[in-house]
């Protein structure tokens, strides 16, 4: 089995469409990195934000998002993402992002979400977090 994660890292180029009229990213675009990073733990995990499980489609809504802005990005600037795993609930999950361009914090953000069946007749209804992600997923120290 492969090793379990607490931390990813991702790497995004801001885009034009990123930035506001001042040429810095819009404070909005730091909740899209964030669920991008976090689609791109779960494509390694060997799933996606939408799956199927036990005959069902499953996905993760959003419980709360916050994230302090510390330093500004711009167009052209390559950002690092690091996502880790700040808390594995029963069906709960959250992490914490930190935004790096090279030596500088530029923000910290956090996302949480809880695992839910999509398509079950009565509305969203919380699951356990399927074992085949859990298991891979461990709280990180520290951060």
């Amino acid at each position: 089995m492969a090793e379990p994660i607490s931390e990813f890292k991702v790497f995004r180029r801001v885009e034009f469409a990123d930035t506001d009229t001042g040429g810095i990213v819009h404070f909005s675009r730091f909740f899209v990195y964030m669920e991008t990073a976090e689609h791109e733990l779960l494509r390694s995990l060997g799933t996606l934000v939408h799956s199927r499980h036990e005959g069902h489609t499953i996905g993760w809504p959003r419980v709360e998002a916050q994230c302090r802005y510390l330093s500004p990005l711009r167009y052209g600037d390559e950002v690092e993402i690091r996502l880790r795993v700040a808390r594995k609930g029963h069906s709960s999950m959250t992490y914490e992002a930190d935004f790096w361009l090279g030596e500088r914090h530029v923000a910290r953000g956090r996302i949480s979400s809880v695992c839910c069946i999509l398509d079950d007749p009565a509305g969203l209804k919380p699951i356990p977090i399927p074992a085949a992600i859990a298991d891979r997923l461990v709280e990180a120290t520290g951060g």
